[in-house]
């Protein structure tokens, strides 16, 4: 695959556990010579964690990709009509993510992004981080996969013993699960 001709938006929803993973392989994408175009939820933009602070965060996404984020509604609706990105790639995709796609519900940056650049039959990865992935979000995720132009990236149970319900994605899979979604194809298996 060819990344130096790829244009791509990758957002960021409110899973922080796994931000700083999700920023190395940010950092895998761009040393393919992707173009990314950085998205973030309204709560991943602007909320301090213990997982670390929001305005660091917000630099080192913007140091890495050399542009401004998109996190806002009126920022996002472009992506589609103006055909910027290729893909999309939702990493982390959390659960109340999961379920706003599911239903159609274009309220954050991120979902008008999935929205405006599925308009253009182009392919939205998802990087499953939710809490309640085998609870009652997985009809969430059961609809999302039956969905034209939405695959996901490879997941696991989280941790099985304390959080059962739990989901994660693989974050080793990422790469080739974009690949193959460029070419309208889910990467098999998908649960691990």
């Amino acid at each position: 695959m060819i990344f130096n001709e790829l244009k791509v938006g990758f957002a960021l929803t409110g899973s922080f556990c796994t931000f700083e993973n999700v920023l190395t392989i940010m950092k895998d994408i761009v040393k393919k010579g992707a173009e990314v175009f950085p998205i973030m939820s309204f709560n991943a933009y602007n909320l301090d964690t213990r997982f670390g602070k929001a305005n660091n965060f917000v630099k080192e996404i913007e140091n890495i990709t050399g542009k401004q984020i998109i996190h806002t509604i009126q920022e996002a609706e472009p992506i589609g009509p103006k055909k910027l990105i290729d893909i999309l790639v939702i990493i982390p995709c959390s659960g109340n993510t999961i379920a706003k796609l599911a239903n159609d519900i274009t309220d954050t940056p991120v979902t008008m992004a999935a929205k405006s650049n599925l308009r253009n039959g182009n392919s939205v990865v998802i990087g499953v981080s939710t809490n309640n992935g085998l609870g009652n979000n997985a009809v969430n995720i059961g609809r999302l996969l039956n969905s034209k132009n939405i695959y996901f990236v490879p997941f696991r149970q989280d941790n099985p013993i304390t959080k059962p319900n739990s989901l994660i994605f693989d974050k080793n899979q990422v790469i080739k699960t974009i690949e193959k979604a460029l070419n309208k194809e889910q990467i098999q298996p998908i649960l691990l």
